[in-house]
C-alpha cells in the first residue's frame, strides 16, 4: 500500500512538452527542483521563440511605416485604420493568452485533487509574453513613427507639394504672385537688408529681416517687402542685429518656405513691428529660411527620415532579441520552455 502511493506521487500532470495530454505522464516528482530530468535536456519550442521574435517585430515595422510616410500625409484615414488594425492584433494575441491560461487551470483542478492539492500546472508563458511585447510594439511603432513624421517627412511633403521659382527680384516680385512658393532661387543681388530686422517676442524670439535686391538707393524705394529671412531665438528683438540661418554666407540667395502654421502669426506680429519702427510696407509678406540651397535642404529632410526609420528597425529588433533570451532564461527556470 505504501508503495503504491509512493509511485503515484511520481507522476505529475501537464509535464513540460506533455501539454495537451488526456492523463497523467511518468515525470520527475513535484518536489523536484528545476526545469530538467535528471539525463534528459530540456525541449525548446523554437517556434514559439520565432513567433515570439519575428511577429512583434513586423508589427513595430509596419507601425513605424504607416506612421512615418506619405500613408500618414495623404491618407491619413488609412493610415490610422491600419494603426488600429494593428491594436486588435495585440487584441486577438491577448485573447487567445487568456484563454489558454483559463484552460489550464481548469485542466489543473482534478489533478490538484488526486495529488493532494500540491500539483502544478505551467501556464503558456509564451502566448502571454508574445501579447505583451506586441502592445509594446505597437505602442513604440506609433510614437516613433509620429515623431520622425512630424521632424522629418511633414516638411518633406510640404515643401515638395509647392512650386519652386527662380531668378524671383524682390524689387518686382510681389507676395500674391508667389504664394505657392515653396523654394525660390533669388536674382544674384539679392541680399538681407540687415538694418530693418526686427523681433517679436513670445516665450520665444521670432526675428525677420527684408529680403532686398538692387543698389542702396532702389532698396529704399521699394513699395512693398514682401520676402522675409525668419529665424527663431537669433536676434535681441529690441536692436537690428539679425543672425539666423546663413545670413552671413556670401553665397547664400535662396529660400526655404516657412511651413510651421503655429509660428506664422507670431512672424507675421515682427514684420508689422518693422513695418511701423522703419516705416515701411508689407502687403503680402512670405516667410523663408535663407540659405544657399534649399533644395538640398529639402532632400536632408527626406534621408533623415529614412535614416531614422532603418535606426529605429534594426533597434527593435535587438531590442525584441533581448526580450526573448531574457525569457528562454527566465522560461527555463519555470520549466515552460517546451
Amino acid at each position: 500500500m505504501t508503495k503504491s502511493m509512493s509511485n503515484n506521487a511520481n507522476y505529475q500532470y501537464g509535464h513540460p512538452g506533455m501539454y495537451g495530454s488526456n492523463g497523467p505522464v511518468a515525470g520527475p516528482s513535484i518536489s523536484q527542483k528545476g526545469p530538467f530530468i535528471r539525463g534528459q535536456r530540456q525541449r525548446l519550442n523554437i517556434i514559439a521563440i520565432l513567433i515570439s521574435l519575428f511577429v512583434p517585430w513586423l508589427l513595430f515595422c509596419v507601425m513605424y511605416w504607416a506612421m512615418s510616410f506619405s500613408l500618414h500625409y495623404k491618407n491619413p484615414f488609412v493610415c490610422y485604420l491600419l494603426v488600429f488594425l494593428g491594436l486588435c492584433v495585440v487584441g486577438i494575441v491577448g485573447i487567445l493568452a487568456f484563454n489558454a491560461v483559463r484552460k489550464k487551470k481548469e485542466a489543473a483542478g482534478p489533478m490538484q485533487f488526486l495529488h493532494g492539492g500540491d500539483a502544478t500546472y505551467h501556464e503558456p508563458t509564451w502566448l502571454i509574453f508574445l501579447c505583451a511585447t506586441c502592445f509594446l510594439a505597437w505602442l513604440l511603432g506609433v510614437i516613433a513613427g509620429d515623431v520622425n513624421f512630424f521632424q522629418n517627412m511633414e516638411a518633406y511633403y510640404d515643401i515638395s507639394n509647392l512650386n519652386t521659382y527662380p531668378n524671383v527680384d524682390p524689387s518686382r516680385n510681389r507676395g500674391q504672385q508667389l504664394m505657392d512658393a515653396g523654394r525660390i532661387m533669388f536674382t544674384p543681388n539679392t541680399s538681407l537688408d540687415l538694418s530693418r530686422s526686427m523681433g517679436f517676442k513670445n516665450m520665444d524670439l521670432y526675428c525677420v529681416a527684408p529680403i532686398v535686391s538692387g543698389t542702396d538707393k532702389e532698396k529704399k524705394t521699394i513699395p512693398s517687402y514682401d520676402f522675409w529671412a525668419v529665424g527663431m531665438n537669433c536676434c535681441s528683438g529690441n536692436r537690428p542685429d539679425f543672425h539666423c540661418g546663413e545670413f552671413n554666407n556670401a553665397r547664400a540667395g535662396a529660400g526655404l518656405r516657412l511651413m510651421r502654421d503655429d509660428q506664422r502669426p507670431f512672424f507675421r506680429l515682427a514684420v508689422q513691428q518693422a513695418e511701423a519702427a522703419h516705416n515701411i510696407r508689407a502687403d503680402h509678406p512670405l516667410f523663408f529660411y535663407w540659405m544657399q540651397d534649399p533644395i538640398a535642404n529639402v532632400m536632408a529632410w527626406q534621408d533623415e527620415g529614412y535614416k531614422y526609420y532603418l535606426i529605429g528597425i534594426f533597434a527593435h529588433f535587438i531590442f525584441q532579441l533581448f526580450l526573448v533570451v531574457i525569457a528562454c532564461l527566465a522560461f527555463s527556470k519555470m520549466g515552460n520552455l517546451s
